[in-house]
Parts: C-alpha cells; structure tokens; sequence
C-alpha cells in the first residue's frame, strides 16, 4: 500500500493461523515501546491502538517526509523476532504483511477508533473498555494535566468532540447502533 501523507490508515494484522502474538503481558508492553520508538523515527502518528491476543489495529497518519511502510516493517519485524527467541519459535508470526485502509471521511475516522477502542469488550476479555490495558481508550477520554501537550490522539478526539466524557458516550451509543446501515465491520473475520 502506498501511504500519503497527512491521510489516516487503519492498519491491522493477526496472527498466522489466526494464533497469539502475544503471550505474555511484557510482549504488549515490549510492543507498546517499539511503536513509540519507531512511529517517532519515521515520522508516523499513531493516533488510536488496540493491541489483543491474536491481532492488533492502529490508527496511523503518516507526517511529511515520514514512511509508516518503514515503520510498520521495522517495529513488527523486531518484535517478530524478539517473540520468536523468547517462545523458542520459528517461522512466521504474522498471517502476512500489515492490511492498511484508507480512511477518507470524518465519520469512517470515528467509527474506526470506536471499534478498536471496543474490540477486548467484543471479544468478552474485558466488560469496559477502559479496563483493556493495551489500548488508548484511557487517553481519549481523559483530559491532559495542565501544561501538558496533547498526544496526537487526543488532538484528533478535540477535533470532534468537546471532550472525554462526549467520546464515551460515542463509544456507549455502538451497541445501540451496532448492526444498522451506518456501521461496518472493520475487521477480517476473527
């Protein structure tokens, strides 16, 4: 996929064989830092993540100059390996190359990050989202302590709504809204 700038992508990938990549609690955490690392050497913007036993899904916007192909090669290629060595494994982990989507309309932005954000309460892993420790949702429905920079993330919720608690109910209304012409499955199947 071709990725151009200042446009948002949903990137997802899984597991080969639809198995875990993620064993341990340190293999999401150990993830979580390569994304930070390497997002910020290739000038990728991750403004949504969710991170689950057998899949991931980001919400990536690439900057000027920047190449979130390289980025995701880099970070998922490392962490490949690592998990390889720490699970005495070879081989592949992932099913394939990352699927990135284009996002072209405000409201496919939305709806995506509502899906990832509600992907471990779909699954039954968690009951609230916020209870999933390997996503965003936290960030986006909190204010910043005073003095500090938003994340990019919560830049891209202000655009939308007015603030944390407006998100969450957004997030609340899915179920509601689940299932009628206005939502799509932003997933392959699980």
């Amino acid at each position: 996929m071709i990725y151009v700038d200042n446009e948002y992508y949903h990137i997802f990938n899984r597991g080969a064989h639809k198995s875990k990549i993620f064993f341990l609690e340190e293999n999401y955490r150990y993830c979580l830092r390569l994304l930070k690392k390497y997002s910020s050497q290739y000038s990728a913007s991750i403004l949504a993540y969710c991170l689950m036993p057998n899949h991931y899904h980001l919400v990536c916007q690439q900057k000027a100059g920047g190449s979130v192909s390289k980025f995701l090669q880099t970070t998922f290629n490392a962490y490949s390996q690592a998990v390889n060595k720490q699970q005495r494994h070879s081989g592949t982990l992932f099913e394939g190359k990352a699927q990135g989507k284009h996002i072209n309309s405000d409201s496919y932005v939305l709806q995506v990050v509502r899906y990832l954000h509600l992907n471990p309460v779909e699954a039954r892993l968690v009951i609230k989202p916020e209870d999933w420790r390997f996503s965003d949702f936290g960030d986006w429905i909190v204010e910043p302590s005073e003095g500090l920079k938003p994340s990019e993330g919560l830049l891209l919720r202000n655009a939308y709504f007015k603030d944390g608690v407006a998100y969450r109910e957004f997030v609340e209304t899915y179920k509601e809204e689940k299932g009628s012409a206005g939502i799509k499955n932003f997933l392959f199947d699980e």
